[in-house]
């Protein structure tokens, strides 16, 4: 039935949900423009109804009720900014089984029923949108799917968690330790009272899951991701790191050779040349290379009401636009590729490796004919005295080299006498060799 008003049921009323009240209310005539229809917030489903709330006037579209929402005839799209996996999973599967549009910013539940949510959709001829589950404001998932829909993308890299990348600038900045950082961020509300997800890297790496679905059209799982946290980044490692020309960051890539994929995240040494070694802060950005377009890299504000309501409301736009137009569900492309991911051998990237040693004669001599059985070879090598002069500290950039090498190399380094402590082994980007 042709109506001049789509009714929206919206779950959730904390920050990101009343960011999209605000941009729906305050935009009202942009919106009509763009859609040729009026975008109205019918309903919204709460835990509290008694909860202040920043916006007034909204007490009677609330309620406690899903069903209220699910089940409302009227209402055309249904805007879940609730979070977690369940009861998300459950309104959403209800929601498209009445043929109700969805937009969403739940990157858990996207990275891990996904594919469930969009075989449904599919199914129902709906719409589900989720823009706003990865690098907030940065419009990333959208590109990816239009903007590179004639190419074939072979790496994309990122920084997609503002928490840790807030966390790495300042130790970079001021030369203070993790865990003195960590307390400041959570004193400022940037890092939560558990930071587990962001500080081990676990929030970036259901990003780059979906990331990784749509830039390769693979059904990509979070546990095919690898996955390091930065919590054993010390401020040693990012001084070392300076003095070479790298910079400290999380890093999430996902990179594709032929028709094998690896996708994973880590903290990594960024060469200071590269676009991403200046992404500071709360910040995020991806870096997207397509065999036709070359390199692009995508920058704005990764979390906070506005940016990640104005990806949600972007959603909703196009959704609106669809129905306008009577196309509804059938822009989605399901992961149509079949997922081979590589093997360590085949990981290939150059290394950053920072180790305490005996100080005597003849040390180095035996690293480097140990490289060189595993056919790893050096670009910078740093060694200077360590605890006195009773031991040295080496630091060494290799070239390229198999993951799986590397991994033999330093299980035989930890077992040599002369080797008292392996400090921290790290992927290096950027700077051409």
């Amino acid at each position: 039935m042709e109506r001049n008003i789509v009714k929206v049921g919206l779950m959730g009323f904390g920050t990101v949900g009343t960011g999209v009240v605000r941009i729906v209310q305050g935009h009202q005539e942009d919106l009509y423009k763009q859609t040729g229809l009026g975008i109205e917030i019918h309903k919204i489903l709460v835990q509290d109804k008694e909860k202040p709330r920043s916006i007034s006037g909204m007490e009677d579209r609330m309620t406690l009720d899903p069903q209220e929402l699910i089940g409302d005839p009227e209402i055309d799209v249904i805007v879940e900014v609730i979070g977690g996996i369940h009861p998300a999973k459950e309104y959403i599967l209800a929601a498209l089984e009445n043929r109700k549009h969805v937009v969403t910013a739940n990157k858990d539940l996207m990275a891990l029923h996904g594919a469930e949510i969009l075989q449904k959709a599919q199914v129902k001829g709906c719409d589900v949108f989720y823009e706003a589950s990865v690098a907030g404001g940065i419009p990333i998932l959208r590109a990816l799917v239009e903007g590179f829909a004639s190419d074939r993308i072979t790496k994309m890299m990122g920084i997609v968690n503002g928490t840790t990348n807030y966390i790495l600038t300042k130790m970079s900045e001021e030369g203070a330790d993790y865990a003195e950082v960590l307390k400041e961020a959570q004193a400022l509300g940037y890092a939560e009272a558990d930071p587990t997800s962001d500080v081990e890297g676990y929030d970036a790496a259901r990003k780059m899951a979906i990331l990784a679905t749509l830039g390769f059209r693979v059904p990509m799982r979070l546990e095919d991701v690898e996955v390091k946290g930065i919590s054993g980044v010390s401020k040693e490692d990012i001084a070392y790191g300076k003095k070479l020309g790298y910079v400290v960051k999380l890093i999430g890539l996902a990179q594709r050779d032929g028709d094998a994929i690896e996708v994973s995240v880590q903290p990594t040494m960024v060469h200071k040349s590269h676009p991403l070694a200046s992404v500071n802060g709360v910040f995020n950005a991806v870096y997207v290379h397509g065999e036709a377009v070359g390199e692009t890299m995508f920058y704005g504000p990764g979390a906070g009401e506005l940016p990640t309501a104005t990806a949600v409301v972007s959603d909703l736009v196009t959704v609106v636009k669809n129905m306008k137009l009577g196309v509804n569900g059938r822009g989605m492309v399901a992961p149509y590729r079949e997922k081979v991911l590589k093997e360590d051998q085949d990981k290939l990237s150059r290394y950053f490796l920072r180790m305490i040693v005996a100080d005597k004669r003849g040390v180095l001599a035996q690293i480097t004919h140990l490289l060189a059985d595993n056919n790893i070879s050096l670009v910078q090598v740093l060694q200077q005295p360590y605890n006195g002069g009773q031991q040295a500290e080496i630091i060494m950039v290799t070239h390229q080299a198999a993951k799986r090498n590397m991994d033999e190399m330093l299980e035989t380094l930890a077992g040599m006498d002369v080797i008292h402590e392996i400090k921290s082994c790290y992927r290096v980007e950027g700077e051409e060799e």
